[in-house]
């Protein structure tokens, strides 16, 4: 009787010890979570102010604008080859599948080849050189007035002009615009939200360690894939703002993955073609991700990158207000068109209503170097947005694809000398009508940015999700 008592008191004192320990494991991962506050690196808030500001305004308005049907949509071409290097590597699970979407469903306003800025140059272009060239000699025979001014420009110097505009427009463009590649098509993307696929290993490692170690700024003699806060700081604002934006990008994905981690299938074998799975939070995912313990102490500065990118973002859809509140958001269902165009002004209010917003001013001077910076830069990050070609999976190479591009709107829109210029004020010190004809926003790079900024609002709302989970 005593033996069994005494078996008794052991087995639930051990019971009890292998409980505690288990949580304190549990929480000492999750501690980090708790201890993210203070300054954003390279920005004039902090966390806590980001943190109220998205999860009370901004996050319930861009997930609800992102449902209208101009938003909805997304024009991608997801069978271009990766152009850096030949792998087959392809991820043969359902859920790596994108669901396409019927014809019909598309709206047909978005369906109506309307003329891109880039196209009606070239029209132009084409109407002024099937214009008869007034001949000078006529003219003067019948105008002999003294100063006569011979304002005619030849086909040869108007295509030369158009070369020039193209060269120009190219400066400002960090990614290729899937409106102009013949082989895109619509795809839905609620029919295909961001979650766990199941696409891991070193072909998915490898996708991101080009990224890092080939295309991002570095300091010298750095073999490592990731680049500490310690050295980021040794590096110029630009450097360091293009690496805390890629990483952020990437803190941002694995977030969405963790949130909307597959933790059952009906069907258990992944590589069927039906059966469906219940996606949720994991937080040992999370742990794993972004642990100190796990990630040589490293996990919670890509957190605070996130937040770094997060700001990015928002300056430039406050800097865009000005164009963006002048767009129609036409899908040819005149109801649904005028809610979205109010939708996204009272979204923009709010977005400008940021006291801290990020400060793009201080990068890129005018100098030689300056200027040889921001072209290196430019260039770095479309060859970004093409290594997301190499992506095995064709949903997380779609929303690859859509993240970059709305983060290549946004460097654009921040770093354009041409909407510099349209929101100067004039002489004056009064500012002139705005007009889209110098600065140009396509559909798609409007759609990427939006919906690229609401995963980063949905990013740091399900941090906040993950604390009351631990607490």
């Amino acid at each position: 009787m005593k033996w069994a008592l005494y078996s008794t008191v052991v087995l639930a004192t051990v019971f009890c010890t292998v409980k505690s320990f288990n949580q304190f494991i549990t929480e000492s991962q999750g501690n980090f979570l708790f201890q993210l506050e203070g300054k954003v690196d390279d920005s004039n808030s902090n966390i806590k102010d980001v943190d109220l500001f998205n999860n009370g305004k901004i996050y319930p308005r861009i997930n609800s604008l992102v449902l209208k049907d101009y938003f909805r949509f997304y024009k991608v071409n997801l069978n271009r080859n990766c152009p850096f290097w030949k792998d087959g590597s392809h991820c043969a699970m359902r859920y790596c599948q994108v669901e396409s979407c019927n014809e019909e469903s598309v709206p047909a306003g978005l369906k109506i080849r309307r003329k891109t800025h880039h196209e009606n140059e070239n029209r132009s272009l084409k109407y002024l050189e099937s214009s008869q060239e007034i001949d000078c000699d006529d003219h003067e025979s019948s105008n002999n007035e003294l100063g006569y001014l011979n304002t005619t420009i030849s086909a040869s110097n108007m295509e030369d002009f158009a070369l020039w505009q193209a060269y120009d427009d190219a400066q400002d463009l960090y990614c290729t615009l899937p409106d102009e590649d013949g082989e895109a098509q619509y795809v839905d993307l609620q029919l295909n939200p961001e979650r766990y696929t199941g696409y891991k290993g070193n072909h998915a490692h490898k996708v991101w360690r080009v990224i890092y170690k080939e295309n991002c700024f570095r300091p010298e003699n750095l073999f490592d894939a990731y680049v500490s806060s310690s050295k980021l700081n040794g590096m110029c604002i630009e450097k360091r703002t293009f690496y805390r934006a890629v990483s952020g990008l990437h803190t941002s994905i694995n977030i969405h993955l963790s949130a909307k981690y597959l933790l059952s299938d009906k069907n258990s074998n992944l590589l069927a073609s039906c059966g469906s799975g219940t996606w949720g939070p994991n937080i040992e995912e999370l742990n794993q991700k972004f642990s100190p313990d796990f990630t040589n102490g490293q996990g919670p500065d890509w957190i605070r990158n996130l937040y770094f990118l997060y700001l990015v973002e928002l300056r430039a859809l406050a800097k865009a207000s000005v164009y963006l509140e002048q767009e129609e958001y036409y899908t040819g269902n005149e109801k649904e068109d005028v809610e979205t165009h109010t939708a996204v002004k009272n979204f923009l209010q709010i977005v400008k209503s940021f006291p801290h917003h990020f400060n793009e001013s201080a990068m890129f001077s005018e100098s030689f170097y300056g200027k040889s910076l921001k072209e290196e830069f430019r260039k770095h990050f479309r060859n970004i947005s093409s290594i997301m070609d190499c992506v095995g999976c064709d949903k997380c190479k779609l929303w690859g694809k859509l993240q970059v591009q709305g983060l290549g709107t946004a460097f654009k829109i921040l770093f354009s000398k041409k909407l510099d210029n349209l929101l100067a004020p004039a002489n004056n010190n009064k500012f002139v009508p705005f007009s889209k004809k110098n600065f140009q926003l396509e559909r798609s790079e409007i759609v990427a940015l939006f919906n690229a900024f609401a995963r980063l609002s949905t990013s740091i709302y399900e941090l906040e999700n993950f604390r009351n989970m631990m607490r």
